[in-house]
């Protein structure tokens, strides 16, 4: 059922593409979307106010076993949570970068879920050592 609506989604983005059809024009719309979607964070945490960031150096455990406790020792540097304002232009910053992404993936005819299904196997064999 989920293929079908990834699918639905790869079709809709494909018949609505209808000024940007050069490859070059979605590489530049796709970079052009991410963008935004970095500036939708920045604006919910300089100009709202409704989440910080708060950085510093990660530390990493010394012991051998330290892999299996990454997740407790990194930190996201994030605190608060998006209000529904900032979650709502950050939602729609992020949907214009997966249409884009949809029409590079309809572009070089490849298939969104297929990725996506390839991808997940990858995580789930590899988990914690996949390292990103």
């Amino acid at each position: 059922m989920k293929d079908v609506i990834f699918d639905d989604f790869q079709n809709s983005v494909n018949e609505s593409l209808l000024r940007h059809k050069s490859i070059l024009d979605i590489l530049s719309k796709l970079s052009e979307s991410q963008s935004k979607v970095n500036r939708a964070v920045t604006k919910a945490v300089t100009n709202c106010g409704c989440i910080k960031i708060n950085a510093s150096r990660q530390i990493l455990p010394s012991d051998e076993d330290s892999l299996e406790n990454l997740d407790n020792c990194l930190k996201s540097h994030l605190e608060g949570q998006l209000c529904d304002s900032c979650r709502e232009i950050v939602e729609r910053e992020i949907g214009n970068n997966l249409f884009y992404l949809t029409s590079l993936c309809n572009t070089l005819d490849l298939n969104l879920y297929d990725i996506l299904i390839k991808e997940n196997d990858k995580i789930n064999t590899l988990g914690k050592f996949t390292f990103r």
